[in-house]
């Protein structure tokens, strides 16, 4: 009996996406060998999945539960190939399931979820509506105590973005306020000084090579640069920006009436840094057209 590894078992999954278990029964029953293993798994019609977990899914939805006190919730995004799928009750069903999993499970990842008995229902559903779907990404806010703070969300009508949120001070009104405008607005960071040097950096050396286009003097130039990065900064933290339902005060302000501060936002929108494969039609036609002549 060969012994199998986990390097295996992760190998066969990356190949056939199919579940741990199943690769290392299906590994275990070929005696170790690659092929044979993918071969059974073919024949015992597994593989139907495997082969549409090759598809891009960047359309889904995004959702989050809250608990009744406040003081925990949790953000998912599943997605689907096609938005028509994201609207099947098969798929809606398949969701709600997740996210009751994750709500349960606070320390559990997407991995472990799936490892947990989650894999088998994803692979049924992929059966049953024809298209991959994944479950991307989970995260969670809490707080130990619920007179801590206050978790809340927002998710917007359609379900493509969502945002989960912790405050101190403040309610639940003014927490949800918050993530609306988050959604909205789409801020990197909290606070200014949370931006990232390197995306401060990066920044200064595109208006330096901007300035220096102008012909100005080397400290008026210097003076452009960090006047840029000001209202950059300010553009992408959320405490700085205009409140969406009332521009003429900011987050920062909002919250110091209230007397209340942000911990942490999380802000999911579907697809987001997902790589989409852009399909020409026109062309693919014209290139079946050509390879049957």
């Amino acid at each position: 009996m060969a012994n199998i590894t986990a390097g295996m078992v992760k190998e066969l999954r990356e190949r056939t996406g199919l579940g741990m278990m199943d690769c290392k029964k299906a590994l275990s029953a070929a005696d170790g060998d690659m092929d044979k293993a993918i071969e059974d798994l073919r024949k015992a019609s597994g593989m139907k999945a495997a082969k549409k977990a090759s598809r891009v899914a960047a359309e889904g939805v995004v959702v989050t539960k809250i608990a009744a006190d406040g003081n925990y919730g949790v953000v998912v995004e599943v997605n689907s190939e096609t938005d028509f799928a994201a609207r099947d009750s098969n798929f809606l069903a398949f969701v709600d399931t997740v996210l009751e999993q994750a709500y349960e499970n606070k320390e559990a990842d997407v991995q472990a979820l799936l490892d947990a008995g989650l894999e088998d229902t994803r692979q049924a559903l992929v059966q049953k509506i024809g298209e991959n779907c994944n479950v991307r990404r989970i995260e969670r806010l809490k707080f130990e105590d619920a007179n801590k703070g206050i978790v809340e969300s927002y998710v917007h009508s359609n379900s493509r973005i969502g945002v989960l949120i912790s405050i101190t001070g403040g309610d639940a009104a003014l927490a949800r306020d918050v993530a609306m405008h988050i959604a909205a607005v789409n801020p990197m960071v909290v606070r200014a000084e949370d931006v990232p040097e390197d995306v401060l950096a990066k920044e200064s050396e595109i208006y330096a090579a901007q300035a220096r286009e102008s012909g100005k003097p080397e400290e008026i130039i210097e003076k452009m640069i960090s006047g840029r990065l000001r209202k950059y900064v300010a553009e992408v933290s959320l405490m700085e920006q205009a409140f969406v339902k009332d521009p003429d005060t900011t987050i920062a302000n909002l919250l110091k009436e209230a007397g209340a501060d942000i911990v942490k936002f999380v802000r999911y929108e579907v697809g987001e840094g997902i790589e989409k494969e852009e399909i020409d039609f026109a062309e693919e036609v014209a290139q079946q057209a050509a390879g049957n002549t």
